[in-house]
């Protein structure tokens, strides 16, 4: 694990890097000619860090974590620098592209698709929190103030990046083979990143749900070739010191407060909201000094000293902030989700039973005892049949299994926050719920004749229209 760090940290950021991205390194034993197994193991976990940093700020949007202090701005709408989100996702691109590029040149096929699954990965998540982005332009390092292109066009090459890299994945006699150690996500697995590809495009085809183009065919088609179970989950188990979520767990852990949940979340599953408990509360939460579950209201900030176990938060022995926990990218149980979806308005069988396997996928991820997992998909709640199956339902069991993942708020957009009990969190600067990210200071201030006016962080992308 030390040698895949050290490859990072040699060659992640080649030479004088100059232009839009202005990173003008200047250090001597840094290369232009990195190794492509290096770029592999700085892209894939770049790629990993950018899923934990976006979920982050989603996780506050969608009340899964909230604030110990009160009016903070995670939690209560305000238009919060994203400055670093940003640089990281264009920084992760530019590596990506260097990845390629040398690929290109050593007929490093795999490489090749892997790097543009990778791209259309990162921008999407981009394009997902800003909209209009720079993007035709922006690595072009002659150009210090890139125009935007518009968000559909980016997102239509996502797409396309996703079929040519399934077509460099299924190209004859690569001369360079992924290597399994420096691939921190499936491994060197060439028919796991295709099957990620497929999932990816899925998840993106699923987006424009309120589109007119809207196509649950194409959809159900690309899911026909991506994940069966959750053993192809893309996902990583590798870092350097502690996995992200850990990292948040353990900061609170010593006093720095971080990782709080949400009431809204909480109570969406200790019973409250649904009256069922979910058993995958305490594989995410202990309980507190009262014996129960109780969250933080977003906005409110906590009660008491917040280190006297008053209210949850991400524990050390939970499932996603554990030492070693995986951080998830892309997983089976969120395919079975947009299965459901999919499948909704045709064939409401299929539809609930994709359902059903979706939160049996995702208690089985966690680890979730089966007497507790069959009673709770028995529970009537939950077990409501084909005929009383609704969209709430599914995207409230989405909701869980997509917990901390930027997909969720992808989705509440998409579902116009409508799940049950959702409120506007307190002190809230908006009057209605936060639809979008404001474009970051490094850009207002750099290339300011360029960034689209944004009158709203109400404002729905065009998504979400």
């Amino acid at each position: 694990m030390r040698n895949i760090y050290l490859i990072i940290l040699l060659f992640l950021i080649p030479a004088c890097k100059k232009g839009y991205l202005d990173v003008n390194q200047s250090n001597p034993n840094l290369t232009d000619k990195p190794p492509i197994n290096g770029l592999l193991a700085a892209t894939t976990y770049e790629t990993g860090k950018n899923v934990f940093y976006t979920g982050y700020i989603a996780s506050y949007y969608v009340q899964q974590l909230a604030s110990p202090n009160v009016a903070s701005g995670s939690d209560i709408y305000d238009d919060v620098d994203r400055s670093a989100t940003w640089r990281t996702l264009y920084l992760a691109v530019e590596d990506i592209r260097q990845m390629e590029a040398l690929a290109a040149e050593k007929k490093a096929y795999e490489h090749i698709g892997v790097a543009k699954v990778l791209e259309a990965f990162n921008i999407s998540m981009l394009i997902d929190i800003f909209g209009d982005v720079p993007y035709s332009q922006a690595w072009n390092k002659t150009i210090f103030k890139p125009k935007y292109d518009s968000a559909r066009n980016v997102y239509d090459t996502c797409l396309t990046l996703l079929d040519a890299g399934i077509a460099a994945f299924n190209q004859a006699d690569p001369q360079v083979k992924l290597d399994a150690g420096n691939d921190l996500i499936h491994s060197g697995n060439k028919t796991a990143w295709i099957a990620t590809a497929y999932a990816l495009k899925a998840r993106l085809l699923n987006r424009v749900s309120k589109q007119p183009d809207y196509n649950p065919g194409a959809v159900l088609e690309a899911l026909s070739h991506a994940y069966t179970s959750n053993a192809n989950d893309a996902q990583m188990t590798r870092f350097e010191n502690l996995s992200p979520w850990d990292s948040v767990a353990a900061r609170n852990a010593s006093a720095n407060l971080d990782g709080w949940l949400s009431a809204t979340f909480v109570n969406a599953l200790n019973g409250t909201t649904y009256g069922v408990f979910d058993p995958r509360l305490p594989h995410i939460t202990d309980t507190t000094k009262y014996g129960d579950y109780r969250g933080t209201v977003n906005g409110a900030g906590r009660v008491g000293s917040g280190t006297d176990t008053g209210q949850c938060y991400l524990s050390l022995k939970g499932y996603y902030s554990a030492p070693g926990a995986p951080l998830l990218l892309l997983t089976y149980a969120e395919l079975k989700f947009i299965e459901a979806e999919a499948y909704f308005s045709t064939d409401k069988a299929a539809s609930y039973q994709a359902y059903l396997d979706g939160i049996a996928a995702n208690m089985n991820k966690m680890g979730i005892p089966a007497t507790d997992r069959d009673a709770y998909l028995a529970n009537p709640v939950v077990a409501v049949g084909v005929a009383n199956f609704t969209k709430a339902l599914l995207f409230k069991e989405k909701y869980v299994a997509t917990f901390l993942q930027p997909e969720t708020w992808t989705d509440a957009r998409r579902f116009d926050y409508q799940y049950k009990d959702f409120a506007l969190p307190q002190n809230a600067l908006l009057n209605t719920f936060i639809r979008r990210s404001g474009y970051p200071s490094s850009e207002t201030s750099r290339n300011s004749e360029n960034v689209p006016v944004v009158g709203s962080l109400a404002d729905k992308l065009w998504w979400d229209k």
